[in-house]
């Protein structure tokens, strides 16, 4: 499988860090935030990577060339305007399913999370599999129920936080026209066909979208290493 890591937002919380530097190289424990995702998909088997950008885009070519230095291939998807998430999936799946595989993972380059990506593995019945967390203080109300089979809804009496870490069937996108398109609904109407899984992971997560949460983490990270 080939996976995404999503790197176009233009990180406008971030200001004014990321007037000059896109968000996803902001740097956490001495490296961007995107090597990071680089190293714990190659550590899980994943060697075939599309970074989708836009904002500074171009920095993230610079800093990242094809793959190389990093022991992976990565191709880019060039956005010229804001396709949101589901949009920019529909963008790149020619480059995601051109080796025949219908699944691929999907991440957010604005995160850090110390999930295992080896557990991302396909679900029987279903089109879209979700890493959940638990509800951290800036998202107290969660996004999603995960029920003891398995299943994702979109409410029920323990809700849990989308980690933004997905593995995702391009049947997902079937009939979709490119253009600007957020993943929340599709998620939704998938979920009320009984067609989205989820795991829950009790370890570490951070959504990165303060330079306070940043700073946060590469206290974390620095600490770690010490």
């Amino acid at each position: 499988m080939k996976a995404m890591i999503l790197a176009a937002g233009k990180g406008e919380r971030m200001r004014p860090l990321t007037l000059t530097t896109p968000k996803p190289l902001l740097p956490a424990g001495d490296k961007p935030l995107i090597v990071h995702h680089l190293e714990r998909l190659k550590a899980a088997g994943f060697r075939q990577m599309v970074i989708n950008h836009a904002w500074l885009g171009m920095q993230i070519e610079e800093e990242l060339g094809n793959g190389g230095t990093f022991g992976v291939s990565i191709e880019y998807s060039r956005e010229h305007q804001p396709l949101e998430t589901a949009g920019g999936i529909i963008q790149a799946l020619p480059m995601l399913t051109s080796g025949g595989d219908e699944w691929f993972a999907v991440i957010n380059g604005d995160i850090w999370c110390d999930l295992d990506l080896a557990q991302l593995t396909p679900p029987d019945g279903a089109d879209a599999l979700l890493v959940m967390t638990d509800n951290p203080p800036h998202n107290p109300a969660g996004d999603f129920y995960l029920g003891p089979t398995g299943r994702v809804a979109m409410d029920g009496p323990e809700m849990l936080t989308f980690t933004g870490i997905s593995l995702l069937h391009r049947r997902l996108f079937d009939g979709l026209a490119p253009g600007t398109m957020k993943l929340a609904p599709l998620l939704r109407e998938a979920m009320a066909r009984n067609r989205v899984r989820g795991l829950h992971h009790t370890g570490q997560w951070m959504d990165i979208g303060t330079p306070e949460r940043l700073r946060e983490l590469d206290r974390k990270l620095k600490g770690s290493e010490s």
